[in-house]
């Protein structure tokens, strides 16, 4: 399989890591703040760290039955992952929320963290970490990762819960026939 040719983003163009501090948060550990006002739409900065293999993380990062693994893993695509506990940055530090500000948007290889609307200076930058689950949460999911967020919204986790998958409207036209 050939393999993408990844592009070099000039940090100019992706963050400028004086919008936000690192500092004690409520959510997790240390968190990332907003140094001053950070608009919607606006590039806040570049998820950096080792790129690795989806088989290298697999090995080093396995699951243990009842243990949660603290990573800093993010995947580019089902070949790479990101490893932010080597050679990271800033972008490591945000935290997640299940009412986010930010989110995680993928571009030429790349992971960035984008304001999903205007942040006030000293509001934490969160976005929905969404880890993926194979089946339905359990409550060990739960023990294991749990969500911190305090928002209205918490799901009481960092899993995304698995979409049901909604019949389309000609289908239950069809039945009421």
């Amino acid at each position: 399989m050939a393999r993408k040719k990844l592009t070099i983003v000039p940090p100019s163009r992706w963050a400028d890591t004086d919008l936000f501090v690192v500092r004690r948060s409520k959510i997790q550990g240390r968190g990332a703040f907003a140094a001053r006002r950070i608009r919607k739409g606006q590039r806040i900065i570049e998820y950096i760290g080792r790129r690795i293999s989806t088989e290298e993380a697999d090995r080093k990062y396995a699951d243990t039955p009842g243990k949660r693994h603290h990573t800093f893993l993010f995947t580019v695509d089902e070949h790479t992952v990101i490893d932010a506990s080597y050679d990271y940055n800033k972008a490591r530090y945000i935290n997640h929320s299940c009412d986010p500000n930010c989110e995680a948007v993928s571009e030429d290889g790349h992971i960035f963290i984008e304001a999903i609307r205007n942040i006030q200076p000293g509001v934490e930058l969160t976005y929905d970490y969404a880890f993926e689950s194979d089946g339905p949460i359990t409550e060990e999911d739960r023990r294991l990762y749990p969500c911190h967020c305090g928002s209205p919204k918490c799901r009481g986790t960092i899993i995304k819960p698995k979409r049901r998958r909604r019949k389309s409207r000609r289908s239950k036209r069809k039945k009421s026939r």
